[in-house]
């Protein structure tokens, strides 16, 4: 089977720090691909203004280029609303059976696991590999043997971050991959 990483993200807007740690999670942690599902409005974040779905998926497309260890996907968008994990994970097991996919998510939201639906049957059927953000720090219970931290470089960059930044017409070139740079008027767009 594939090691198969699932990235699921608004990615509103992607970012170096998406990027980088995706990279180093295929690159140092074994894993054979990172897809990137473009997610709808999270039941978490019903309040959070979103760019066009299209224009995510658009913009993560761009921001992988060719690198043949990512790939985008709007295997989310089809799904019925809300857009919860566990039906996601449930359903591209079922499309995808030679790929042992694993759930990538960040420390921030290990911490608030308990809210999310069915989170029981997330964590006991599925690889679930969390990376580092700064000011959260992770508890793994022993009871919990698909669960593991990447020791992936911490790299203190948000979307809110790159929003905020757009909204006070701050030089972000650095901080968003070459590919996506004109799409700054549309990251503007949802603050």
């Amino acid at each position: 089977m594939k090691k198969t990483g699932i990235f699921s993200g608004s990615f509103n807007p992607i970012h170096i720090g998406h990027l980088a740690l995706a990279n180093w999670i295929c690159e140092y942690d074994g894993m054979e691909e990172i897809w990137f599902l473009v997610t709808p409005q999270s039941p978490l974040k019903s309040g959070m203004k979103l760019m066009a779905d299209s224009l995510r998926y658009e913009m993560v497309e761009r921001a992988i280029g060719n690198y043949p260890k990512f790939r985008v996907s709007d295997f989310e968008f089809s799904l019925p609303k809300p857009s919860y994990s566990v039906y996601m994970l449930r359903e591209i097991q079922k499309a995808y059976p030679e790929r042992l996919f694993h759930f990538i998510i960040g420390a921030d939201n290990w911490l608030l696991m308990e809210r999310w639906k069915d989170y029981q049957t997330i964590i006991t059927q599925y690889p679930i590999l969390i990376y580092p953000r700064l000011g959260y720090e992770v508890y793994i219970p022993p009871d919990y043997p698909n669960v593991r931290t990447v020791n992936a470089p911490v790299i203190d960059i948000s979307s809110a971050f790159i929003r905020q930044a757009c909204r006070e017409g701050k030089d972000v070139r650095f901080f968003l991959p070459e590919s996506i740079r004109r799409y700054t008027k549309h990251i503007t767009s949802v603050l």
